[in-house]
Formats: C-alpha cells, structure tokens, sequence
C-alpha cells in the first residue's frame, strides 16, 4: 500500500529541516518508477528516493544500493540536464493531499519538482517558474506546455493513518520514520519480486516438463520402431551369401539359416520392384538405423529422464513454499517495473537506449547488441570479466551478454535462454536452429585491424539450440527493453 497523505506528512517534516538549503548533486533513475535524488547537505549527503509505483507510491530517505541502467532513461537525462546542480528553497506537502512539491533555483532559474504520490495515477512533474508542465515521468505529450493545477478538493486519505506499520522498523537513526519507510518496503519489495520469479519460474517448469515428457515418449516410440530392424543385419548376410538364386520380382527367398546351429530353413520378404543388391543394401542400412537408435536415443532418454527428475523435483519444492532462488539468479529487489500511466490506450512509448534487454526465466539480466557498434560496446564496455559471452556459430549475428556475480555459475536455463536469443538475433534465425557458443568474457578478445564487433573466442563451449515459441513468449515477456 502506498503512503496516506498523513504518513507523508509525518515524513516530510522529518525530511524538510535537513533539505532545505541542499543542492543537488546527482539523480538516477534505478526503474521505471522510481527516482533517487543525491542531495548534499551541510555536513551530510542524503538520498532521497522518490516512488510512483502504484502500489508503493512515496518518499523517504534511502540508504538502499539501487542498480542502475547502463544509460539514464530520458527522463532521468532531462532531470540531469535540467536540475542536477540545483539548490533546494523549500519542500512542502499540498495539505490534506499525497503531493509534495520541491521548490528549486536552478541554472536556469526557478523552478518545481513536483511528486504525485497518488497510486495509480502517481507521476513526477517539472514545473518552470511559470507553472507550466516542462516534462513528466508518465511522458504524457498532452501536458507538456500545460499550466499545472492543483486538485480542487484535497483528495485527503483513503486509508486511515496507520504509522504503526512502520513501527517494527523504527531503530536509532537521525531519520528514523524514513529508516523504517525504507525497511518496510524493501522487505516487501523483495518479497513481492521472489513471489513474480516464483510464479514464473513454476510455469516455465510446468511447461518444460510437458515438454520434455513428449519428447521422451518420442524417443521410446522411435526407439520401438528401429527395434525390429535388430535381426536386419543377418538377412542382408544370408541375401549377399545366395545373391546368385535370387531373380528380381521375387516376393521373398527361402536359405539356409547358417546364423542357427540347427540351419533352419529361412523365408525373407524381398521388395519385388528392387533387385538382390538393393534388397541387401535395404536390410544394411535399417540394420544402421537399429545401431544409430541404440547408440543415440538411449543416452538421449537417460539424461532426459534425469532433466525430467530434476525439473518435477524443483517443481515440488516451489508448490511446498521451500523453493528459493538463488542469490545470482535474484533480481535486484528494489526494481519495480510497470506499465506507464496517462498514455493513450494501446499505445506504448518508444523504448530507447543502447541493447536489448531481457530477464532469464532465473531472474538474471541479458543483454543483446542491436549491430556491430553495440556488439562492440557491449561486450567490451558492459560485460564484466566473470559475465557469460555468447554468440551464434559461424555466422553474423548480435553478441549476448549474462550478468553474472563474480564466482557464480549461469544456470542451465539461463544458458539456454540466451543462447536462444543468439539464434535469434543471428542469420540462423531463419532456419530455427543452431549452434550457440559461449564463454566468459575474459576469453574475447578483440580482432586486431577487423571491423568493430569481430572477436577472437577461446575456451568455448557449445550448445545446440532450436527456436522454441513457448521459451521465446516467455523471454519477450520479460523483455525489459526492445
């Protein structure tokens, strides 16, 4: 639940007397719906963060790691721009109501910030001197130019003051209604982001499992079928050992079954429209298939059925609650996204940035280059030493890049999940599948006197992947950026 008009009134007088007269001095924007503002004051930096996410619409002091985009989204970037630097006059809450306007002098004059904290409809205005709308966090154009109005009517609280929800986090600290603000989110934050990664994660398995249940049933089936060419072998000995009786048309041919000690008398079919070699040269080549099927498809069912344990067993322990996922595969639990407000329905505003940004169906981050300069970019700009590289084989292609902690391991799914947007953003796209190779980063180097984007590989590993719709729905899902 976001904060009542009376909680953020607690909050700002608590916050007022150590902002007034601070400047500035950085500003990002760790998700969508959130900005964090670096304010210095005398003696003391203070963070202040600043939601409108509809269901944690607030503000507070923040003493919170936030993981940042590699680029500002333009909204942070306007905010850079425009009141980075900036002195902070006086901050002040509309009475009755969940609006906090910060009144500032910037380099180009005054100017507002004004945070509306009002649930769904939260969003974050610049104001100038004048009152008019300069810039929004919804990115609604129709404002923009707009004079500002205030509610007519104080919307006031829809829920009763209830500071008590915050008491079991209040400890000593110069901030102390803000401390607990801040610990009582982050907790349910980050129980509300392992809920979404469970939720998740359960259908992934659910629909893995049905999966690989068919195909395991197709491998017995096809393994059933290349069973009854076992014997095959010995009808093209006995064909090859009487190739000289055997006329072409003949329905069958009874020999000597010198294979049996007792040498029974053997009738084998014959295709009448082939003749005694190409009988033989049939019974060989199905007696190849019986071999090829023992050899492949056995190894293919043992390791299916141990995939298939593996999968039912983390399945288990998510429906019993004793799942958790990993500290590598955990999103950063104060990201929240969310579909923006004020835009006209059925429309979306123009994702930008550099790469494409996915989440693996373990929670981790992947990112995609869209051409040669940000494949370049990306893998020596971006990644980390410890990230995983991969990259179609053999064919031009995007690079994809894992975040991954120093020292962990990418889970299998996550290997697959991006290996699967290798093949996608490659020119094995059209045949839907391939094969994928992937490394550290610290094993791509780049290739000296080659265009920007071309590397030299060493210690890969490779994996052969096919275009599956259910995984690609599930990765364009998670996508955070296109």
């Amino acid at each position: 639940m976001a904060l009542t008009a009376t909680e953020i009134a607690e909050v700002v007088s608590e916050l007022t007397p150590a902002l007034a007269g601070g400047w500035i001095q950085k500003i990002y924007q760790p998700t969508d719906r959130t900005i964090v503002l670096e304010i210095r004051a005398p003696g003391r930096t203070h963070r202040l963060l600043i939601s409108c996410h509809p269901d944690s619409a607030r503000l507070h002091f923040t003493t919170e790691a936030f993981q940042n985009p590699p680029t500002p989204p333009p909204f942070c970037q306007f905010l850079r721009a425009h009141l980075q630097g900036a002195r902070i006059d006086r901050i002040e809450q509309i009475p009755g109501d969940r609006i906090v306007q910060l009144t500032l002098s910037a380099k180009e004059g005054p100017c507002t910030l004004v945070a509306k904290l009002t649930g769904k409809t939260s969003n974050l205005l610049v104001l100038d001197d004048a009152g008019l709308i300069r810039r929004d966090l919804n990115g609604v154009k129709d404002l923009v130019g707009q004079t500002y109005a205030l509610p007519t009517l104080p919307q006031g609280d829809r829920h009763a003051a209830d500071l008590d929800r915050f008491s079991q986090n209040i400890h000593e600290s110069p901030f102390p209604l803000s401390a607990a603000i801040d610990a009582h989110y982050h907790k349910a934050e980050a129980t509300s982001v392992v809920e979404t990664v469970r939720h998740a994660r359960a259908g992934i398995l659910k629909k893995s499992i049905k999966k690989l249940r068919r195909r395991i049933e197709a491998w017995h089936e096809d393994l059933a079928k290349a069973e009854k060419y076992k014997t095959y072998d010995r009808y093209g000995e006995l064909i090859k050992a009487n190739m000289g009786t055997i006329r072409r048309g003949q329905p069958d041919v009874s020999v000597v079954d010198y294979f049996d000690d007792a040498l029974p008398n053997l009738t084998i079919p014959l295709d009448q429209t082939k003749t005694p070699q190409g009988n033989m040269d049939d019974y060989f080549r199905k007696h190849r298939k019986h071999l090829a099927a023992q050899r492949e498809l056995h190894p293919r069912i043992t390791g299916g059925e141990k995939e298939l344990e593996a999968l039912q067993e983390e399945l288990t322990a998510i429906e019993q609650g004793t799942w958790q996922p990993s500290e590598t595969a955990r999103p950063n639990m104060r990201t929240r996204t969310s579909s923006r407000t004020g835009r006209a329905k059925g429309k979306q505003e123009p994702r930008q940035g550099p790469f494409r940004r996915f989440t693996s169906s373990d929670g981790l981050a992947i990112y995609v280059g869209k051409n040669a300069r940000e494949n370049d970019e990306l893998t020596f700009g971006l990644a980390k030493s410890d990230d995983l590289w991969l990259h179609a084989r053999g064919t031009p292609g995007s690079h994809v890049v894992v975040r991954l902690e120093k020292g962990s391991d990418p889970p299998p799914e996550t290997i697959r999940d991006a290996a699967t947007l290798a093949l996608l953003y490659s020119d094995l796209k059209k045949s839907g599948k391939g094969d994928v190779i992937y490394t550290r980063r610290k094993w791509v180097k780049k290739a000296k006197g080659q265009a920007p984007g071309a590397v030299i590989v060493t210690q890969e590993k490779s994996l052969h992947v096919s275009l599956e719709k259910t995984r690609l729905d599930a990765l364009k899902a998670r996508s955070g950026r296109e």
